[in-house]
């Protein structure tokens, strides 16, 4: 199991409603794309920042760090969103 914390900038926005527009359909197109489970964790109160949960579980080592790749790099090439700090954990199971 993996997950991944992406601290974002969304440098147009001028409210939350406006925050939420933009997020809203990101997170959709992710779990619909990459099948990973995604959520806003936190900065929900603040107009112009979010970090963005993202969390796979796979039997293989590899189909994590690939889709989360994938994810990450699906972020960055967003042109509302300025990406700031991406920080990756791992679940090590027995």
């Amino acid at each position: 199991m993996a997950a991944m914390i992406l601290d974002v900038r969304l440098p147009g926005s001028r409210s939350l409603k406006e925050k939420r527009s933009v997020l809203r359909p990101l997170l959709e197109r992710l779990q619909r794309r990459f099948g990973v489970s995604v959520a806003e964790v936190s900065h929900q109160d603040l107009w112009q920042r979010a970090a963005l949960g993202v969390a796979v579980v796979s039997g293989s080592v590899s189909v994590p760090a690939q889709l989360l790749d994938d994810v990450e790099r699906f972020v960055w090439a967003q042109p509302d969103i300025e990406v700031i700090e991406v920080r990756r954990y791992w679940l090590e199971t027995d």
